[in-house]
């Protein structure tokens, strides 16, 4: 047994390096969460709060690490999403985002010690973004790609504590870090709409017809590579109660973030407009992009050795942080604010799923995801389409023997269309975004 735990601590190291270089952003799905963390938990529409989820506790509610009934315990996931987005304009060819297929790694190990439990975990939190052509009608024009990425993980470290035989309390500390690209084109009078203040001789960008393209560009060239840069800090509270053998009641609250701001190099960005000669380089800092506080309250239900029933209801605090989207441009002797109005609204979100255990290795599971598209009309943008609603989800997970196990999850979220009002230049017209997704999750369990 020491022997077997030495090796883990070694198997989970060398995934840790990797999964802190590998994991990148995830697109949205509850606004910008994923529907859920763990094909375990995802398999069940999400529901996660109430019954032991593996170590995707640490994403969910941590306290459940302490139902885990091994003394140890190491998965190792691999999440594979796929956005299929299009953007329509009246009188233009349809652009279609090529940005259809994000990996995202995972890994987590806990471990008991008497009435404690503690381990670490790694995980993409989520994010949003796209990626169109530069001869879409979304490049204006300027000869180049318009994308987004913007991506958030977690490094956590939790902490369950059995109270009692009934009752479990936990914590986490996260370290979190955030990235962000942006190759943005819009008409000089849609970009100067986004001016808060300016100085230097940049601000002459202004004077130029409000027809021309004018661009802000940051970018680090790929995937898991984002030019603006921040780490910070959140954490996690929760708590389980077995209120008799069937019946568990789960609860949890995680944090705001406390993210410094993102920054580019100092030569990382460019400003550049038509007519207006060579892009201007600088550097770009996002300012005061935090990710939202969540809580939520869950149960789980054993109807019989063969079923588990779990629903979760949670409310993500976006209004508190997704007001506007806030940059500034320093270069070329000039100092430009930007402001994207967001105005997201809070969002409540419905899980519910179901586990079947069909033999003694293999288990079936389905679930629903429901929830509303968090962005106004008025305020969605093709580069941040964050505006999935409902997950249709499926499981199964398989015993390879008494120690080892694999899980598999799909998650489907049917089609949402919106229509929101983009300014031209020569006046606002209607441009319809529709987004739908289809993602899957695997992890491999190894107890100990």
């Amino acid at each position: 047994m020491k022997h077997e735990h030495k090796l883990a601590v070694l198997l989970f190291s060398l995934l840790l390096l990797c999964s802190l270089t590998l994991v990148p952003a995830a697109h949205a799905t509850n606004g910008m969460n994923m529907e859920g963390y763990g094909p375990i938990a995802t398999g069940m529409g999400g529901a996660s709060f109430a019954y032991d989820n593996g170590t995707a506790a640490v994403m969910n509610n941590p306290a459940t690490l302490s139902l885990m009934e091994s003394k140890a315990r190491l998965d190792v996931a691999i999440g594979f999403l796929g956005p299929d987005i299009t953007a329509s304009m009246s009188g233009m060819p349809d652009a279609k985002s090529s940005a259809d297929l994000f990996t995202m790694p995972a890994l987590g190990y806990a471990r008991k010690a008497g009435d404690l439990v503690y381990g670490l975990g790694v995980f993409a939190q989520g994010g949003m973004g796209a990626e169109y052509d530069a001869n879409s009608f979304l490049a204006m024009g300027s000869g180049d790609k318009v994308r987004s990425e913007l991506g958030v993980g977690r490094l956590i470290i939790p902490f369950s504590y059995s109270v009692n035989k009934d009752l479990a309390i936990a914590a986490s500390i996260d370290y979190v870090w955030a990235t962000l690209d942006l190759k943005m084109a819009a008409s000089v009078s849609a970009l100067g709409s986004m001016l808060t203040s300016c100085t230097g001789p940049l601000c002459g960008i202004g004077l130029l017809p409000a027809t021309n393209w004018a661009r802000i560009d940051f970018s680090g060239g790929g995937d898991m590579n984002g030019a603006a840069r921040g780490t910070g800090f959140a954490g996690k509270i929760g708590a389980v109660y077995k209120i008799s053998p069937e019946f568990t009641v789960g609860a949890t609250y995680h944090s705001k973030t406390s993210l410094d701001d993102m920054e580019t190099d100092s030569n990382g960005a460019t400003i550049s407009a038509q007519g207006a000669g060579p892009a201007a380089p600088g550097k770009i800092t996002v300012r005061d992009f935090q990710w939202p506080a969540t809580y939520g309250i869950g149960v789980a239900w054993s109807a019989n050795k063969q079923l588990l029933v779990a629903a979760d209801v949670k409310v993500i605090g976006w209004k508190d942080v997704m007001k506007d989207f806030k940059m500034t441009f320093e270069g070329a002797g000039s100092t430009i604010n930007f402001a994207m109005p967001q105005n997201w609204k809070d969002q409540t979100v419905f899980e519910l799923g179901a586990a079947y255990l069909f033999t003694p290795e293999f288990t079936g599971r389905i679930g629903v995801n429901i929830a509303s598209n968090p962005i106004p009309n008025d305020y969605v943008n093709p580069l941040f389409p964050a505006i999935i609603e409902n997950h249709y989800t499926l499981g199964v997970g398989y015993a390879i023997s008494k120690n080892s196990s694999i899980d598999f999850s799909l998650a489907y979220a049917p089609e949402v269309k919106v229509t929101t009002m983009v300014d031209t230049g020569a006046g606002d017209v209607p441009l319809t975004i529709k987004h739908s997704q289809m993602n899957e999750q695997i992890m491999y369990s190894y107890r100990f």
